[in-house]
């Protein structure tokens, strides 16, 4: 049976797939929303702290929900295993209750791993959140470019001035990059270390309270490391003989070193902004009798074409630093024309890190 008119007739089958198609994406918004609750709840803690596979009731009595609503953390749980965060086990016992388990997702969302998503996706949720998406028509329509992003629009400040501005949603941003910067750290050093070979320092470009450089300097035990950031991110911060902490504008001047690491941060950025970051990164590089490089690690969009999940997570974080930011997520030929533009002679996509890359930048 075909339905429709024209060139777009589709078979029943074909129509309701399509329904099925839209309903998903419509409601894709719960499984953020239940990857929050559990987050919230606790759930990947309670399990990993019970050392076991853990049944269901075992589950409500440690969230001490009320027993009328048991079926509702089962029906929780239920969409939560469907999206892989956890695992069921039958295990041979005489009562055969279904047991869950963490899988290696929710072991990142376990609070206390040094490595922990679950901050990360917390602020996203809630100081990052939604709203800003529900103005992203009227952004794309606004003539007057008045409002750079449609966090502005939403919230009246930009995203960084909201951070400012509120201590503890500073704090709680700081201790998210601190937590995905202690698993990259852990990466780079692993993986890549053959890109700090033959420097003495680095600059860590906005590396807030200095996990990456602390993992840089206990490595390589020949380095030297500054992290630079705003004043109020390293104000109060302590370093040490080799790992300084500096306040200062990486827009108006970027101390002077071996290689400059730019971890996570041309992402939030117009090319403009960026071209800018790089000119001052390729200055800091070049003034002290010997060339440097710069070492960006960030996203390659398309860099894992075999992985439809991971493009689509990519296009996920480049609508996010769009509205938040009005930034952008690159593929290669963006980020060579960004290199040439700021005045580079060369570079080199290093390793491939998950969804992000490492690249090296030649002066």
């Amino acid at each position: 049976m075909n339905l429709g008119n024209g060139d777009g007739d589709a078979t029943t089958s074909e129509l309701l797939r399509a329904q099925a198609h839209i309903w998903n994406h419509t409601f894709s918004f719960i499984n953020s929303m239940c990857l929050k609750c559990a987050i919230e709840l606790g759930i990947p803690d309670l399990i990993h702290h019970h050392g076991q596979p853990m049944t269901l009731l075992e589950l409500v009595s440690a969230l001490h929900i009320q027993p009328t609503k048991a079926h509702c953390i089962h029906r929780l749980m239920r969409i939560l295993v469907h999206s892989g965060f956890f695992e069921l086990r039958d295990l041979e016992e005489a009562d055969r209750q279904t047991r869950y388990v963490l899988t290696c997702a929710s072991r990142l969302l376990v609070k206390h791993n040094p490595s922990s998503v679950a901050l990360f996706a917390l602020i996203t949720l809630e100081a990052f959140s939604m709203d800003q998406f529900q103005h992203l028509s009227e952004w794309l329509k606004d003539d007057e470019d008045f409002h750079p992003s449609t966090f502005e629009m939403a919230y009246g400040v930009t995203a960084w001035e909201f951070a400012r501005r509120n201590p503890e949603v500073n704090r709680l941003f700081n201790k998210a990059m601190a937590s995905d910067s202690s698993l990259i750290a852990k990466v780079v050093v692993d993986t890549c270390g053959g890109v700090f070979e033959g420097l003495s320092s680095v600059v860590d470009v906005g590396g807030g309270t200095g996990t990456m450089g602390k993992a840089i300097t206990e490595a390589f035990l020949y380095m030297e490391c500054t992290v630079l950031d705003q004043p109020h991110v390293v104000d109060g911060l302590v370093g040490s003989e080799r790992l300084k902490f500096v306040g200062g504008d990486m827009f108006v001047e970027i101390p002077p070193a071996d290689a400059i690491f730019l971890k996570w941060i041309l992402h939030d950025w117009s090319d403009e902004k960026c071209i800018d970051i790089l000119k001052r990164s390729k200055e800091a590089v070049s003034g002290r009798g010997k060339v440097g490089k710069v070492i960006v690690i960030d996203m390659v969009v398309g860099n894992q074409t075999g992985d439809h999940r991971f493009t689509e997570t990519q296009l996920f974080f480049d609508l996010e630093v769009m509205v938040t930011f009005n930034g952008k997520e690159r593929d290669e030929k963006e980020w060579e024309m960004l290199f040439v533009d700021a005045g580079f002679s060369g570079y080199k996509i290093v390793s491939h890190l998950g969804l992000r890359s490492l690249i090296e930048i030649y002066p």
